[in-house]
């Protein structure tokens, strides 16, 4: 079990490169507040930031690194290739538009965000990750949201000749959307699996196994689950612009859950809080 884990802990990546053990999600935080919020985290401890293009705020957490006090080298900033920029020459074109946006010189990591699009934009857009990393735009690549299906098709194409190493692979993960095909493929090839909405989007908080553990802890049912993320092996991402939760999301390294508690939090569901490109078949 993950014993001696703190919010300091890293995973060494296929780049090399090494990924803190805990984000900070940006998903859905309005542009105006992004700063501000970010920057909370950062006080608190977090040194990762996950943001996108879809988010519209690339631009406020760059700001956020700029003038949290801390060097570029501590923060692992990572954004994502959006849907309508997919294919070779305009995820070329995304990519140096994102740098300008986040005002940074590189990301740490840069993922596709969903497999739509078909063949050939998903390995236009690939090809142009690749060709990123080596220029030093970012340090390492990934995707989120794809099938094995997808991953598979990836692999092919990596193996092909084009190259590139997966570093990561980002997925909304939780004990009711668990996908062991998907985890077992890509921890198989040493790929970190990042773990998006591991609070279920608040939609499980009251189930019982949750409230009985948080009892038992003296934890909120959102630590409970965090950990539960932890000891899966995932970084899981959490977000909020609260203050109060930002500091709960990264108090979670005081306690451990057991073999049996883990068992108690185990289900087959495959219940998606969100979007599922996952079983996208274009």
């Amino acid at each position: 079990m993950a014993s001696s884990l703190s919010i300091q802990t890293k995973y060494k990546l296929n780049s090399g490169h090494e990924i803190p053990i805990l984000g900070y999600g940006v998903y859905q935080t309005p542009a105006d507040i992004t700063e501000e919020v970010t920057k909370k985290a950062f006080k608190i401890g977090y040194r990762h930031v996950d943001s996108a293009q879809a988010y519209r705020n690339e631009r406020p957490c760059g700001q956020a690194i700029k003038n949290s006090g801390l060097h570029r080298s501590e923060v692992y900033f990572t954004t994502k290739i959006s849907t309508r920029n997919m294919g070779y020459e305009k995820a070329k074109a995304s990519i140096d538009a994102s740098l300008k946006e986040g005002n940074v010189d590189y990301f740490d990591l840069i993922l596709i965000h969903s497999p739509y699009g078909g063949k050939e934009a998903r390995e236009g857009t690939w090809r142009a990750l690749v060709e990123a990393q080596k220029a030093g735009k970012t340090r390492s690549i990934g995707v989120s949201n794809y099938g094995v299906h997808h991953l598979d098709e990836l692999e092919e194409y990596i193996n092909s000749g084009v190259g590139g190493k997966i570093d990561v692979g980002q997925y909304e993960l939780h004990p009711w959307l668990p996908r062991p095909d998907i985890v077992d493929w890509l921890k198989k090839r040493n790929v970190v699996v990042e773990a998006y909405s591991p609070l279920t989007r608040a939609q499980r908080l009251d189930e019982p196994v949750l409230l009985e553990l948080s009892k038992k802890y003296n934890k909120t049912p959102g630590q409970i689950l965090l950990r539960w993320s932890l000891e899966k092996g995932f970084v899981p991402l959490p977000k909020s612009v609260t203050p109060s939760r930002i500091e709960e999301n990264a108090d979670i390294f005081d306690f451990q859950l057991t073999e049996d508690d883990m068992k108690a939090l185990h289900t087959t569901d495959y219940s998606p809080t969100t979007w599922d490109p996952t079983v996208d078949r274009s």
